[in-house]
C-alpha cells in the first residue's frame, strides 16, 4: 500500500502558526515533534499566511439559491396567479373552439383551413 501525503486545512495551519508565535524560544522543536511536522512546512505556511492564502474559505452553499427578497417573492406569486388565470382562460377557449367545430359538423358547414392563405 502506498503511503499518502498528509494534507492540512487552513484552520489547522493557522492554529499551529499561532501556537508557534506564542511559544518561547526552544519550544518550537517540541511542537514540531508533537505534531509530526518539519520546519520546511512552517516556512511554507508562513509564506502562505503572509500572502493571505490561509484565510478561511467561505462555506460552499449547496442546493437552490435562496429567494432574494420580499419583492421577488411577491412578483413570483403574482406571476403564478396570472399563469393559472391564463391557463383557465385557454381551457375555456379550447372548449369553445371544440363546440364550434362540432356545431359546424352538425350543420355540415365546411371550415376554412387556417394554414391556407385567403
Amino acid at each position: 500500500m502506498k503511503a499518502r501525503r498528509r494534507t492540512f486545512t487552513a484552520a489547522y495551519k493557522l492554529a499551529i502558526l499561532a501556537e508557534l508565535d506564542k511559544a518561547k524560544p526552544g519550544e518550537t522543536g517540541a511542537i514540531l515533534r508533537r505534531e509530526g511536522l518539519y520546519s520546511s512546512s512552517l516556512v511554507e505556511w508562513r509564506r502562505q499566511r503572509a500572502q493571505g492564502a490561509l484565510r478561511p474559505k467561505e462555506p460552499v452553499r449547496r442546493g437552490p439559491p435562496a429567494v432574494a427578497n420580499a419583492a421577488d417573492v411577491a412578483e413570483l406569486e403574482r406571476l403564478r396567479r396570472e399563469n393559472a388565470r391564463l391557463e383557465r382562460q385557454l381551457a375555456k377557449a379550447q372548449l369553445v373552439i371544440d363546440i364550434q367545430k362540432k356545431a359546424c359538423q352538425i350543420l355540415e358547414i365546411e371550415l376554412a383551413d387556417p394554414d391556407e392563405p385567403t
